[in-house]
């Protein structure tokens, strides 16, 4: 990961995936209703049988192996413990690269059990939420490597590092509540767009931690041992640097909520947007003019009618009860 592709591939991964999930969330929202809505850890791209069902899935663990194999055994020269270390041990100044391809392991676990569970191999009808904890575990891992990384996070790279933890927090965090709480629709849409704000950060840090061109003025690459960092000269010059990397932050998550709600908007608009509000609870209305005396006064019980032929909705029926 430590290198320009190793922060965009994977940042590309992440906002595909979280792109996906937003759609189908509001989509579903949309069809479903508050009622009906039900959160998922992953989407199907086709009916069963299909090939193309398990689309996500397979994005997943294929990227996954690929960040594995890149971090291992292709991109670093000599790193692993079975190249020229007779000890086995693993060379500290590759120690990150385990730590990358930890984190794809356990998303690559999650993947694959959601295949096997999909396909019928493992039967988990009664762990309700056990696809989503594994995927809440891959985030837990991920921040947990990120936090204790073995890198130098410094200056500029480590704040850009420290926002990254927020956005890996609170992915974490809103899976957690959709396992406890699998019908909010809000929670599914926060770990969606944390997910798409994951991989926008993960290419941010890659343009400027990697390409000189958009590096803060007063900052440069340098080598240091057997890492390149970014350093600063001077504290003025880092003070700035960190500030533009917060200010970031801030603007990017504003452009993804405003895309995100004006996305809900357009999307709640279409001829599923009021179903939720059609089937609304029944209630009793009490006729000011019945006589609360008179034994045969009524009440009016109001229906409210789902969508009619026409497109009409919330139509509602009266039907006067006997007391």
């Amino acid at each position: 990961m430590g290198t320009l592709i190793g922060h965009v591939a994977p940042g590309v991964g992440f906002m595909l995936i979280g792109l996906w999930h937003l759609l189908n969330t509001i989509k579903a929202y949309g069809r479903q209703g508050d009622r009906d809505f039900v959160s998922r850890p992953w989407f199907p791209a086709a009916p069963p049988g299909h090939p193309r069902r398990r689309a996500e899935l397979y994005l997943i663990i294929s990227g996954s192996l690929l960040s594995i194999a890149s971090e291992l055994f292709i991109f670093p020269h000599q790193h692993h413990p079975f190249v020229s270390r007779a000890d086995l041990s693993i060379p500290a100044q590759h120690l990150n690269n385990f730590e990358h391809s930890t984190i794809s392991l356990f998303l690559l676990m999650y993947a694959s059990v959601a295949v096997l569970e999909d396909r019928g191999v493992l039967n988990l009808n009664l762990a309700g939420g056990f696809v989503h904890s594994l995927g809440s575990l891959a985030f837990a891992v991920e921040l947990l490597l990120f936090h204790l990384h073995s890198a130098d996070h410094m200056g500029l790279e480590g704040h850009y590092h420290w926002l990254l933890q927020l956005i890996v927090s609170a992915c974490l965090v809103f899976t957690l509540v959709e396992i406890h709480t699998p019908r909010s629709f809000l929670a599914s849409l926060g770990r969606a767009t944390s997910i798409v704000f994951q991989g926008i950060w993960f290419i941010q840090m890659g343009l400027v931690l990697w390409v000189p061109r958009f590096t803060p003025t007063g900052c440069a690459m340098r080598d240091e041992g057997y890492h390149r960092l970014v350093r600063c000269e001077g504290e003025a010059a880092s003070h700035r640097a960190k500030a533009l990397a917060t200010l970031q932050f801030a603007w990017y998550l504003a452009a993804l909520c405003a895309a995100v709600v004006t996305w809900i908007a357009l999307a709640l608009r279409g001829p599923h947007a009021n179903m939720s509000k059609s089937y609304e609870a029944l209630h009793f209305l009490h006729d000011p003019d019945d006589n609360e005396s008179d034994p045969s006064a009524s009440f009016k019980l109001e229906l409210p009618r789902a969508t009619s032929l026409e497109g009409l909705h919330g139509v509602k029926s009266t039907i006067n009860l006997p007391r």
